[in-house]
């Protein structure tokens, strides 16, 4: 009890203290002040990059953000450890993309080269899901689930933890070289690396099978292609991630700059509810809130800021919308006894709203969010459709160019033709070839002489690559229309029954 009182007290203490002195850190030198190092204002157009030492806050949105990294993280590095048991003879990785067997597994499908347009699909899908979420909310995904949001979080929290939070962070930054401070910059390194060179190899991980190439990158005899790859990895994880940090959202990414067109009056966003905070200045405990704003001036909300931006700016290219100077403000407000929200996620129309005089309202429902919804509804559709009908034998066949025909002793005509069969069955199939539509024509094989009708066994999984003749008896040349005729060749799955047809022509002598 004693304990929590004295907790209490230093609390007190310290919000006091943030009241009186402004913007000075209560947990860092004396006279520190916050400073927004990325607001437009104060970043000039050719300047060296001013270190941003985000503060550690506490609040729904933070625990929020712990969860998501958690939760991506153990996708990234779990998922190519996962088994799936396709039959003998077939890789049992759940997610795999084999390209010398130009195979893409993931669980229970299995993609062919051209069947590449469901991955397209799957890219279209999660474009259209990441506008209709940007249009309701803002840049969740860069305030949560980026990728390079989620690894710089991580190095920061590593960060922390060996260097210590803001205040910590700055004066040793600030300390002469010692003993002491080598340590720590070394120890934070080291562990950077190690975060990178895991980063790296979970990523060749999908490539290949993952405790195979496993037991060969610690024997030193897997690939040279694997080794490159977890180096080239390990170096951009290390240097985005660790070091250029929010410099790669506000300068490489172009998201930014795209997202603008996502939002209108109606998108929740991270703001500060300037009509309830101004004017803003210190406060004393004791005193009255009449004639002012709740804002305390204290600065708590830049020091969170990972981007080192001033969200009292208004809206900005900078803010990835990670809502913890919304943790940082709400905290503060239970310090000095004031309601919540002074920064929160908040829609245009709602500032213009209260301005008036109105109450505010949450309308999710518009026209933007409406068309994406309804195509995001409708490319779902037609994948669920197109993965419905798929089907596991696929049949191409390509003439002869070169001649385009031949003319045989007996006056028959001859088309050669290139058969191609894919086995998407996980077993041996043997399937049965014939023609229809082209009355008289004769099929054979050359290798084999069969005629009428040739059947071919493909291995499971594979694709075979057959010749065909078709030859037109003489008396049968009339049915050639200036010179051609249409054909169909049949391919018949003798154990399941299933059939796939493909169409081509016949050509001969214009008459």
């Amino acid at each position: 009890m004693t304990e929590t009182v004295t907790s209490l007290e230093r609390l007190a203490r310290e919000a006091a203290q943030a009241a009186t002195h402004g913007n000075t850190d209560p947990h860092g030198d004396e006279g520190e002040r916050y400073t927004a190092v990325n607001s437009e204002r104060n970043r000039p157009l050719y300047a060296s990059r001013v270190k941003v030492y985000p503060k550690l806050v506490h609040g729904i949105f933070r625990r929020l953000k712990w969860l998501v990294m958690v939760v991506t993280l153990a996708i990234y590095y779990v998922t190519p450890w996962l088994r799936w048991d396709r039959g003998p003879g077939l890789p049992d990785q759940a997610v795999l993309l084999d390209f010398p067997s130009r195979r893409f597994y993931f669980f229970f499908l299995e993609i062919w080269p051209q069947e590449f347009y469901y991955v397209t699909g799957l890219l279209i899908l999660a474009s259209l899901g990441l506008f209709l979420v940007t249009s309701v909310a803002g840049r969740v995904w860069c305030g949560y689930a980026c990728p390079q949001t989620v690894w710089t979080d991580l190095f920061i929290h590593v960060e922390r933890f060996i260097e210590g939070d803001r205040a910590k962070r700055i004066r040793l930054d600030k300390s002469p070289w010692s003993a002491g401070k080598l340590a720590r910059k070394a120890a934070k390194h080291f562990v950077w690396l190690l975060i990178a060179v895991a980063t790296g190899g979970a990523w060749v991980f999908y490539f290949a099978d993952a405790p195979t190439l496993a037991g060969e990158l610690l024997s030193f005899e897997a690939p040279a292609a694997a080794y490159l790859f977890i180096g080239l990895f390990t170096a951009t994880t290390y240097t985005l991630g660790g070091i250029a940090r929010e410099q790669v959202c506000i300068y490489m990414c172009p998201w930014p700059r795209i997202q603008g067109a996502m939002f209108d009056e109606d998108s929740l966003l991270v703001s500060y509810k300037e009509d309830r905070g101004e004017t803003r200045g210190p406060h004393k405990k004791g005193t009255s809130w009449e004639g002012r704003g709740d804002c305390i001036d204290c600065g708590q909300c830049v020091a969170a800021c990972p981007m080192g931006i001033d969200i009292r700016d208004g809206m900005q290219l900078e803010c990835i919308q990670c809502a913890l100077c919304i943790d940082a403000c709400d905290e503060i407000m239970d310090r000095v006894e004031r309601p919540r929200g002074l920064i929160a996620y908040d829609t245009f129309r709602n500032q213009e709203r209260r301005r008036m005089g109105e109450s505010p309202r949450l309308d999710i429902v518009r026209p933007r969010t409406i068309l994406y919804a309804a195509a995001l509804a409708l490319v779902a559709a037609i994948m669920l459709v197109a993965l419905a009908n798929r089907s596991t034998l696929d049949v191409s066949v390509l003439a002869d160019r070169n001649p385009l025909f031949v003319t045989l002793s007996d006056g028959s005509i001859r088309n050669g033709y290139q058969v191609k069969i894919v086995n998407k069955e996980h077993s041996a199939r043997t399937y049965r070839i014939s023609l229809e539509g082209l009355d008289g024509a004769i099929l054979t094989r050359p290798s084999l002489g069969n005629e009428d009708e040739t059947t071919i066994a493909v291995e499971a999984d594979m694709l075979a690559n057959a010749r065909f003749f078709v030859s037109l008896p003489s008396e049968r040349l009339d049915a050639l229309s200036g010179g051609e005729a249409d054909m169909t060749f049949v391919v018949t799955d003798l154990e399941s029954g299933k059939i796939a047809t493909r169409s081509t022509s016949f050509r001969g002598p214009k008459q």
